[in-house]
């Protein structure tokens, strides 16, 4: 049987951290398959960041990042760049992961091509296609075009059940982003990583740790979001940390009305295994980002997500996140409650995995390998529960140092 040669297509930092686990693991010496990888640089230097974290070297680089540019610029890039890629190669798989604009297109281009296509963290929804925009909608079209469907959490089988997806063609694996927030948070406890020197960090302060991007937040709602940390800094008690996105429509105004004030500590964006180490040091996280309320869990964080609705609701029900909203008095009186609440911050921040067990990469690894060579040795059986324990990751995942 000839070697089945598949391609991974990327371009954004989430879409790396989640997929260089299932990368590396495919790599492998046991591996029986040949792995390419595609960058779309959708997001330049925060997706390189994380291809050198985990030693990735993509094969083809598109290079598509350009300031300003419209979601259907960018689809129409992505779209155009990829099929050369895709015809230089006779690939038998493309892989793509949750629901960015390259994780649309990429699947898209492949299905021009007649090239299975693999959707890890498949499932997720929100019931909106406004919230998140337009992720519901980037996901929803990923699934129809879909051959595999690798689903984190039995939730997000059932949602695609409901849409009409064959049982047989989906997998719960739990999601591939624990796999790599607890290989960094180990190799950090053991020295194997070097946590950053953090020199202006207050030790006789808590810290909160602070990200907000979204594009359903531009205007009034990052103004609303800006409003409550101020608020929250002039508490005295509390550091806070914001990582800012570059996105001018986050930029501006975080600069302009939270730059100066004491207590809070405006910075670049973090490479991963920066942010792991200030997500391990946090006392709360307030966010809207879909990723860190998977990976605060298994760090037992609590987390306050500032969104209206999340397609992730396992945490929210298990009590670790809540929902904020960009509500000025919300975010303060719930982050207010954690620091000054002891038996709720305890109730909150217990360590669990609705999301993960770290073992996500070798079922997703196993069962593309079982696709492709046609001979049903995928074991249905072998699937992520959320009453497995976390364990720590001694093969699954390497990561340069």
């Amino acid at each position: 049987m000839s070697v089945k040669r598949v391609l991974f297509i990327l371009g954004t930092r989430p879409e790396g951290i989640k997929l260089c686990p299932v990368i590396r693991h495919m790599r492998t010496p046991a591996s029986s398959l040949e792995v390419r990888v595609c960058a779309t640089a959708q997001h330049r230097n925060m997706l390189d960041q994380v291809l050198e974290t985990f030693g990735v070297h993509p094969d083809y680089d598109l290079d598509l990042m350009e300031p300003g540019q419209t979601l259907s610029q960018v689809t129409a890039r992505v779209l155009a760049a990829l099929d050369p890629v895709l015809a230089a190669e006779a690939f038998d798989m493309v892989i793509v992961q949750g629901d960015t604009t390259t994780t649309m297109a990429g699947a898209l281009a492949a299905f021009y091509r007649h090239i299975p296509v693999a959707h890890v963290e498949a499932g997720l929804r929100t019931g909106d296609l406004e919230q998140p925009f337009p992720e519901e909608m980037n996901r929803r079209v990923t699934s129809r075009l879909a051959a595999l469907h690798f689903a984190p959490t039995e939730r997000a089988r059932q949602n695609l059940l409901a849409e009409g997806v064959a049982a047989a063609r989906i997998h719960v694996t739990g999601n591939t982003g624990i796999d790599a927030v607890l290989y960094v948070a180990h190799a950090l406890d053991d020295g194997t990583l070097r946590a950053p020197d953090w020199p202006w960090l207050d030790a006789g302060k808590r810290l909160i740790v602070v990200t907000a991007h979204r594009r359903e937040s531009f205007g009034e709602g990052i103004q609303r979001i800006c409003r409550a940390l101020a608020d929250l800094a002039g508490r005295g008690d509390v550091q806070l940390v914001y990582p800012v996105h570059r996105n001018p429509n986050v930029l501006d105004p975080v600069t302009e009305t939270l730059a100066g004030i004491a207590g809070i500590h405006l910075m670049a964006p973090l490479e991963y295994v920066s942010f792991v180490d200030l997500m391990r040091r946090a006392y709360l996280l307030i966010t809207d980002s879909g990723g860190i309320q998977e990976e605060a869990p298994s760090l037992g964080k609590p987390v306050l997500v500032m969104r209206r609705t999340t397609e992730r609701p396992e945490a929210v029900e298990a009590g670790t996140v809540k929902l904020v909203g960009t509500d000025p008095r919300l975010i303060v009186e719930e982050a207010t409650l954690l620091l000054e609440n002891e038996n709720e911050y305890v109730r909150r921040s217990r360590i669990h995995n609705p999301y993960g067990d770290g073992h996500a990469s070798r079922r997703i690894a196993r069962a593309i390998t079982a696709f492709l060579k046609g001979d049903g040795a995928w074991n249905g059986s072998d699937c992520f529960r959320q009453d497995q324990p976390l364990e720590r990751l001694d093969n699954d995942v390497r990561v340069q140092p």
